[in-house]
């Protein structure tokens, strides 16, 4: 059984295994599964360019025709040398045509699978992991010290180097896919031709979401009790055409966090550490947090959570009237929040 766990795939791609005669590559992040297996065929065959070298081949058609994969890894090469072929993702079951060349006298062959986002009970999944000939390669998205390794390394080569602000906004922002991370990284390089350091402006300017950004802080600012900052925002963003019912719809999914936050703190824990516990939470919204987490009983916030379900309600019935019953309903909140 050759099932290789997430944070030894790169190793593995580094030196792969001669004795092996096919690779799965698996898992949600289509980007990475694609970069891998292109990695891949390159180290398999001396010119990936050359059609008679590397063969792609579509995994629906090997589905309807299983034979065609064992006529294809039992092809010898026109002019000797190894051969690879490339089989793109598809629905279909293809694990009896794998299972046949598995069982089979191929040599000189490298199969490379995009197996798409398998469950551990797919019949290719376990084909593939059962047999000594085969690995079977998860693809996860980037995170952690994985995401920050693809982000260094892009910068280096490029010849960037990344403020310490910058890093954090990036790796908070990347990481879905690994395809669209490299997009966005080349992105920002591009608007940072001439500079030698990235900073955190440049991040703002390339991958941020304004609107996002804008509309967290009008909701920071109702819950921590800044009313100027409150209006100066919500008319930006009312300028922008975002509908009222979107800034209060973010008001309420934050006071829905509040509550469940501070349940924890009430209970006996930090505050610091019921927010460092937090998933999903923007490193630049940890300190307003904590500033409300301190501010706001969960009584309170009840009470707040009523009045913003009220108000959003009304926001749709009364949509000329939208944009006043939100910044109406935030200064509210900015009042109480100020008791």
């Amino acid at each position: 059984m050759v099932a290789v766990k997430p944070g030894a795939v790169e190793g593995a791609l580094r030196r792969p295994d001669p004795g092996i005669l096919v690779f799965l590559l698996y898992g949600p992040d289509t980007g990475l599964m694609s970069e891998r297996a292109r990695a891949l065929a390159q180290k398999s065959v001396p010119d990936p360019a050359d059609p008679f070298q590397l063969i792609r081949l579509d995994g629906d058609i090997l589905a309807a025709d299983p034979a065609r994969l064992m006529d294809e890894a039992g092809t010898i090469a026109l002019f000797g040398g190894k051969r690879a072929l490339w089989i793109s993702a598809t629905p279909r079951n293809i694990a009896p045509a794998v299972d046949t060349v598995l069982k089979a006298a191929v040599q000189d062959t490298v199969i490379i699978i995009e197996g798409g986002d398998l469950p551990k009970t797919s019949a290719l999944r376990t084909v593939c992991e059962r047999s000594p000939r085969a690995q079977a390669l998860p693809c996860y998205a980037d995170e952690g010290r994985g995401l920050g390794e693809v982000v260094d390394e892009a910068m280096k080569a490029s010849g960037f180097s990344l403020s310490r602000e910058a890093r954090t906004a990036l790796l908070a922002s990347l990481g879905g896919d690994r395809l669209a991370t490299r997009g966005e990284l080349a992105k920002l390089m591009l608007y940072a031709h001439g500079q030698r350091e990235i900073t955190l402006d440049d991040v703002d300017a390339v991958l941020s979401d304004v609107s996002g950004l804008a509309m967290d802080a009008v909701v920071d600012a109702a819950f921590a009790g800044a009313g100027g900052d409150l209006e100066i925002g919500a008319r930006r963003i009312a300028a922008e055409g975002v509908p009222a019912s979107v800034l209060l719809g973010a008001a309420l999914r934050h006071a829905l966090t509040l509550l469940s936050a501070r349940l924890s703190v009430e209970e006996g824990r930090s505050v610091a550490s019921v927010v460092e516990g937090m998933r999903g939470l923007h490193f630049r919204r940890r300190a307003a947090l904590e500033r409300h987490l301190e501010r706001w009983t969960s009584d309170r916030l009840k009470t707040a959570l009523a009045a913003l379900q009220a108000s959003l309600l009304d926001s749709r019935r009364m949509a000329d009237l939208g944009d006043a019953i939100a910044v109406k309903t935030l200064l509210d909140l900015a009042r109480a929040a100020r008791r």
